[in-house]
């Protein structure tokens, strides 16, 4: 691994920024999740920095605590699909034949459909708790995830060492853990934090229609949505989210970048 370049600092204080919110948020809040401290979108202040919302509260307090929600939800999600699609994505390709077919099939059923369209679906079902969320993302992310491990796996078990693993009888979880896994790492890690963005950018869309995180919870992509009045009186109260949206976007796009570029050939080195 290089050593990280000026970009990439940059993303990596982005991202440690967001991370010390993300754990410390009740602690930095001055003030309650729904605590009303003022009138409607009063003006920033001392004691609001970013002024007041619709409802009055504190915008500050309700991004920091929105941090939780908007991160942990995305995270959570992103976990529990790379789960899922790594594994039967490796599986898939060593075992080839018909358990490649299946797989791969099942996977190609679940992506003819919109990525959106599944969502609203499911939501509309089962309703918007932040569990249902979780799963409806990962699920329908795990398919992104299965193709990439598959065909990364793939490359893999046609080389030489592969065969050799083989032939000496070595089983299915260790050509995973020495084989294959260490050889596509870099892909993988990169993909985590491409991943991360969609999940994350797909929660606040999905919270800006109203079927995202629902109140008590606070998070970014809502507070769009609740603050959006806002810009027919010149004030600046959705933007506040919506640039922290973005700039956690850059700030993990910047280091998948710097990942990208500084991962080794180890196919090649082997």
């Amino acid at each position: 691994m290089r050593r990280p370049t000026l970009t990439a600092w940059i993303g990596l204080i982005i991202i440690g920024a967001f991370a010390f919110v993300f754990v410390f948020a009740p602690w930095l809040a001055p003030y309650g999740l729904e605590a009303t401290v003022g009138v409607p979108f009063a003006d920033p202040s001392a004691e609001h920095p970013l002024g007041l919302d619709q409802n009055g509260r504190d915008l500050l307090s309700r991004m920091l605590y929105g941090a939780q929600i908007s991160i942990g939800v995305s995270l959570a999600a992103v976990l529990l699909s790379f789960s899922i699609g790594i594994p039967l994505g490796f599986f898939a390709a060593i075992r080839s034949g018909w358990t490649d077919v299946i797989l791969s099939r099942g996977v190609d059923t679940l992506m003819s459909v919109p990525v959106l369209i599944s969502a609203l679906v499911v939501l509309q079902a089962l309703g918007s708790s932040i569990p249902v969320l979780i799963v409806t993302i990962a699920v329908l992310d795990s398919t992104r995830v299965f193709r990439l491990s598959r065909v990364l796996a793939q490359g893999i078990n046609v080389m030489e060492y592969a065969e050799v693993a083989r032939l000496r009888g070595e089983g299915l979880g260790w050509m995973i853990r020495r084989e294959i896994l260490p050889n596509v790492s870099g892909p993988l890690l990169a993909e985590f934090g491409l991943r991360f963005c969609f999940s994350f950018l797909f929660v606040a869309g999905l919270s800006y229609l109203g079927l995202g995180i629902q109140p008590p919870f606070a998070d970014w992509g809502g507070m769009v949505r609740d603050n959006q009045q806002g810009i027919l009186y010149g004030l600046y109260t959705p933007l506040w989210p919506a640039g922290a949206i973005a700039l956690l976007t850059i700030g993990v796009n910047l280091v998948v970048d710097w990942l990208l570029a500084g991962q080794p050939n180890r196919q090649a080195n082997r």
